[in-house]
């Protein structure tokens, strides 16, 4: 096996070990090991093919560096790893990645509530050469842009995005797409759908949306799921039904089966918190999720 190769294989392995646990120090570590080694190969003799193929590994790496910081809540570090990345992603000249390190500056910028940055990166994956030649990436532009506009206030001009998202996605064939590009898709797709309709204030159509997404997310996506369930929450809270509404959060927890929740997960459940003993201090089901929710905030 060539050392390109081994690094390959080596990036491979820490996604596989994103989707079983999620971001965690560890992860973060390891990725910033692999850019190291990519960085070093990049200093021996090789051609401009095998150069550019080093750059996006090392853009990989650093991605998944940062995405490790974004859901362990450490924004700052993951804006740096990001910098980072968009550079090596520059120097690779390779459309999918890209494209993956502006969606993933503007998942960091709704995550920073930087709406206006969300907004500018989101437009530059849309107009990006991976949009422009493949509905699957030009989708992925558009709902990004969506959700930026619905956080704006800009519900128009969301709603408006979120609809030319889903038009383009009924045009994408299946072709073999880079590993990380595997989150995406009709559940996902429903899922931001549900986000874009509750920030633009429309939380009935949140909340069908919502549970379009959790027909179509897999069982075994269990932070997906539980990410779509936290959203079903809120959009079940806002619309008053308070005691339903909680009973979908207490399934954030079952679904995540005594794992630690991610840093934007404990974000949704945080806001359902607050917002539920605003409405609803001095109930029996209130308390009840507040001694769940004590015990599931107390795992590290």
């Amino acid at each position: 096996m060539s050392d390109v190769a081994r690094v390959a294989a080596g990036m491979n392995a820490l996604v596989e070990a994103d989707d079983r646990q999620g971001g965690h120090t560890e992860l973060e570590r390891a990725a910033s090991q692999g850019r190291n080694r990519v960085l070093e190969l990049q200093q021996r003799n090789a051609g401009e093919r095998v150069r550019r193929a080093l750059y996006a590994l090392a853009a990989e790496y650093t991605t998944i560096a940062a995405w490790s910081c974004i859901d362990a809540r450490n924004l700052t570090q993951a804006q740096s790893y990001l910098n980072e990345s968009a550079t090596y992603a520059g120097l690779s000249q390779d459309g999918p990645t890209e494209m993956r390190v502006w969606v993933n500056l503007a998942m960091l910028a709704y995550q920073r509530r930087n709406w206006p940055e969300a907004l500018a990166a989101a437009q530059a994956a849309q107009a990006s050469s991976a949009a422009r030649r493949d509905p699957f990436f030009d989708s992925l532009g558009r709902v990004r842009v969506a959700l930026a506009y619905a956080a704006l206030g800009d519900s128009r001009a969301g709603l408006r995005s979120l609809g030319s998202a889903q038009d383009t996605f009924t045009r994408v064939v299946d072709r073999e797409r880079p590993r990380w590009t595997a989150f995406y898709g009709q559940a996902e797709l429903d899922h931001l759908g549900a986000v874009i309709q509750f920030n633009s204030g429309r939380h009935p159509h949140a909340e069908a949306m919502a549970h379009q997404a959790l027909a179509r997310i897999p069982t075994a996506f269990r932070r997906n799921r539980a990410l779509a369930t936290a959203q079903l929450a809120l959009t079940q809270l806002h619309q008053g039904e308070a005691e339903q509404a909680t009973a979908s959060a207490t399934d954030v927890f079952t679904i995540m089966d005594g794992d630690p929740l991610p840093g934007r997960m404990r974000t949704l459940m945080g806001d359902f918190h607050r917002g539920l003993f605003a409405m609803a201090p001095y109930t029996s089901y209130a308390r009840n999720w507040t001694d769940r929710m004590r015990t599931e905030w107390s795992r590290a």
